[in-house]
């Protein structure tokens, strides 16, 4: 089926001309003239683009639909792209807004954005790569195949090791949740460097028996990074390049870090909560397995019809059948050789979401169905964006891929929200956070934006624009810390 392939819309154009210029695209066909069947796909990507759900709806207001475009510009996104997979063929890819609002360059089908952490399910097939040449085991040691650094000893290792199929699923111990990147100016360190906590992050080690839980660690793939470099003696892009993307068809995308000038003549600047322009355009990001991919929606599709075709039975696929189902088998937490997981046999979705400095994506794909929604943005504010498309989506295609949810508000007095008032400190990142009673509402400054804190009970807290809970750890009267629903917690500071 041939794909559609629409040009983006200006992004300064004022609002009401835009929402009625999103209709007149230049459309150009791979393989056939117009035809009606051509202006249903038309009727088809209108609808979705006109019928935005807020994720969250409270009891008793009113269900609203948006347009994409008055969405972008009430979360301040410049730019969006989108490719839809269905039935095992791309159906359509589409960009919106701008890549570049120094330049004027408008986002279209092939503008490469950071992919931020949908990097790893995809650099995890180097390490099954590696795996399935016998090059690398799944169970054993990481250490064994580390050259120059290793994973330090400690009584957490003495019965239960790191292992590659451990870091693939985030339940190997290690430390280092994520990481900031580096400004264009900055000095580039090494893998061994980040490993070491010579970078802006901490030494990546073990401080829980590995094995034992599930916990979300950047650290852990750029062990895996390394482990990769070693065995295979080249360096992490030219591997992926070669083993991985080439033979997906992922001609567009690229591990090199920081990106190299060809890459550079259809790429996105990255931009914050308010719309502003990351200053040297975008950040670099040496830890490559764990965020350092450039790519774009409809490369991404292609790694989901290489996976779902695999699944069905490819001949010569970048990965055996075999070695795919073993990626996609839950482990902890729901989480695969890479991918999370969901769902059960016939209805089993894989994907990963991505946030970098001034980028933020989302990648699902059904195994088993031939169909995939991969999404986005090159703004801090695009998660809730990307979750109102995806119901649009959800509700054209009968996907269960949205995430609406209709909750109820309670009302706290103004000393019960001034408790939970100060600041918190990141365990083991040093990252603090601040929270504030302005206005009757408990708000948190954050490094990507302020949240605004609606009381769902009396100590948990929602979000409306990121759909990031907040649970505060209460005892004996004294708050403690809290649990934000990605995984992070935060202990109170003393003042």
């Amino acid at each position: 089926m041939a794909m559609l392939i629409f040009q983006s819309i200006n992004q300064y154009i004022p609002l009401f001309m835009r929402t009625c210029l999103s209709f007149l695209f230049t459309i150009s066909f791979l393989s056939h003239a117009w035809t009606q069947t051509d202006q249903a796909f038309i009727d088809e990507i209108q609808a979705i683009e006109n019928s935005l759900l807020e994720t969250i709806q409270v009891i008793g207001d009113t269900v609203r639909t948006h347009n994409i475009l008055e969405r972008m510009d009430h979360y301040n996104v410049p730019g969006v792209s989108i490719a839809i997979v269905q039935n095992g063929e791309i159906k359509w890819a589409k960009g919106y807004g701008v890549a570049n609002t120094k330049t004027g360059a408008k986002v279209d089908e092939n503008t490469l954005f950071q992919a931020g952490s949908i990097s790893k399910p995809i650099a995890a097939l180097a390490a099954l790569k590696l795996y399935e040449n016998g090059d690398i085991g799944l169970d054993q040691n990481v250490n064994r195949y580390l050259k120059g650094w290793q994973v330090p000893d400690n009584e957490f290792t003495v019965k239960e090791k790191v292992t590659i199929r451990r870091l693939l699923t985030h339940t190997a111990g290690t430390t280092v949740h994520g990481f900031p990147g580096y400004d264009q100016d900055d000095s580039f360190p090494s893998d061994i460097d980040v490993l070491s906590g010579k970078g802006n992050t901490g030494i990546v080690s073990v401080d829980v028996v590995p094995g034992s839980m599930w916990r979300y660690s950047g650290g852990g793939y750029t062990v895996m990074e390394k482990a990769v470099e070693d065995v295979s003696g080249q360096s992490f892009d030219s591997y992926l390049s070669e083993h991985i993307l080439l033979p997906m068809g992922m001609r567009q995308s690229t591990y090199e870090q920081p990106v190299s000038e060809k890459w550079q003549s259809n790429i996105s600047a990255a931009y914050d909560g308010g719309g502003n322009i990351t200053e040297g355009l975008w950040h670099n990001y040496p830890e490559q397995a764990a965020a350092g991919l450039w790519t774009t929606p409809s490369e991404l599709a292609r790694y989901c019809i290489e996976i779902q075709e695999i699944i069905k039975g490819k001949v010569n696929g970048t990965l055996s059948k075999e070695t795919v189902e073993l990626m996609l088998t839950k482990h902890k937490s729901d989480w695969g050789l890479g991918p999370s997981l969901r769902g059960e046999r016939d209805s089993l979705i894989f994907g990963h979401g991505g946030k970098n400095e001034g980028f933020t994506n989302n990648m699902t794909a059904f195994a088993h169905l031939g169909h995939a929604a991969i999404i986005m943005t090159n703004a801090d504010n695009g998660g809730s964006l990307i979750k109102e498309i995806e119901n649009a989506i959800a509700n054209q295609y009968n996907w269960p891929i949205g995430r609406r949810k209709i909750i109820e508000i309670i009302t706290l007095s103004q000393d019960q929200l001034g408790s939970y008032a100060g600041k918190y400190v990141m365990k083991g990142q040093g990252l603090v956070v601040t929270f504030i009673l302005e206005e009757g509402m408990l708000k948190a400054n954050t490094p990507i934006g302020t949240l605004n804190l609606n009381p769902l009970t009396e100590t948990r807290f929602l979000d409306f624009n990121t759909n990031l809970n907040i649970e505060f750890q209460v005892s004996d009267g004294t708050v403690n810390g809290f649990q934000a629903s990605n995984g992070m917690e935060f202990e109170r500071m003393v003042e």
